[in-house]
């Protein structure tokens, strides 16, 4: 069994077809999938997935790419939905939150204070509640966890991670696993790979970002959830470790720092 940690499966790029793609995830081992919210506009299709496929479970989150257009109002809005969706077991945690210091249009002044403000008051919903949360980590590792230390939650997912491996560690001793996917299937991506290979695998969690970062195989086209099982061989190939315990071990990690989503794997 697989699972998918991140997959925007009601991206536009997919159009109508998140049911044929979540059945061929399923058909190719890949059990859950875990789709986040970007935004508030999201908000009830990630919902609306979730409950209409068997392999699917979501997060509600402002994203920091969508931080630039969101209103003080959209945290209340999110707080508000987090409340209410405790009660559906296809919920998960709150993301995917975070900071995005790589696009040059979220790297002014300004833009940073916002994005940081975002993070910080999702967090807090996060505490509050008693959530996990599913990360956004681009050229960030360190703001990140200056505020997870200020204000922490109870663990989660630092998505595509690239970081060092001190911060690697650091996000592990916080309760966080680390997410790889499509860019460790390059073999120039030294880096990711190192850390892939060496880190400890109980920190290891699988994902695609569907519709986003495309393995090595597919680049420059859309990435889907059934590529999972090809990048769980790269996982597999770099640590010289059997497949079979690669998939064991990262859906098991899953359910250790997505607990809603254990008990869904465990019914």
């Amino acid at each position: 069994m697989l699972v998918d940690s991140h997959c925007h499966l009601d991206a536009a790029e997919f159009g109508d077809t998140a049911p044929q793609l979540a059945q061929q995830a399923a058909d190719s081992d890949v059990h859950w999938i875990v789709v986040p919210a970007v935004e508030v506009a999201n908000f009830g299709s990630v919902a609306k997935l979730a409950a209409n496929l068997p392999n699917c479970v979501y997060a509600l989150g402002i994203h920091p790419l969508y931080v630039p257009q969101a209103t003080p109002d959209d945290l209340n809005h999110l707080r508000a939905a987090v409340e209410l969706a405790l009660a559906d077991d296809r919920f998960v945690g709150v993301g995917e939150i975070g900071l995005d210091f790589f696009l040059p249009e979220l790297t002014t002044d300004a833009m940073r204070e916002k994005q940081i403000h975002f993070y910080v008051e999702q967090l807090k919903i996060a505490r509050e509640f008693a959530l996990p949360v599913i990360l956004h980590v681009r050229r960030s590792q360190d703001t990140l966890l200056k505020h997870l230390r200020r204000i922490p939650v109870v663990g989660g997912i630092a998505h595509a991670f690239n970081g060092s491996e001190q911060q690697a560690h650091a996000f592990i001793t916080l309760g966080f696993a680390l997410g790889f996917g499509g860019a460790m299937t390059f073999t120039r991506a030294l880096q990711i790979r190192r850390l892939a290979s060496q880190l400890p695998l109980s920190a290891v969690v699988l994902e695609t970002d569907s519709p986003d970062i495309s393995p090595a195989w597919l680049h420059p086209g859309v990435n889907t959830p059934a590529q999972l099982p090809r990048i769980a061989a790269v996982l597999a190939e770099l640590r010289g470790q059997p497949l079979a315990e690669i998939a064991a071990q990262t859906s098991s990690n899953v359910a250790r720092v997505l607990p809603r989503l254990g008990n869904l794997m465990m019914t």
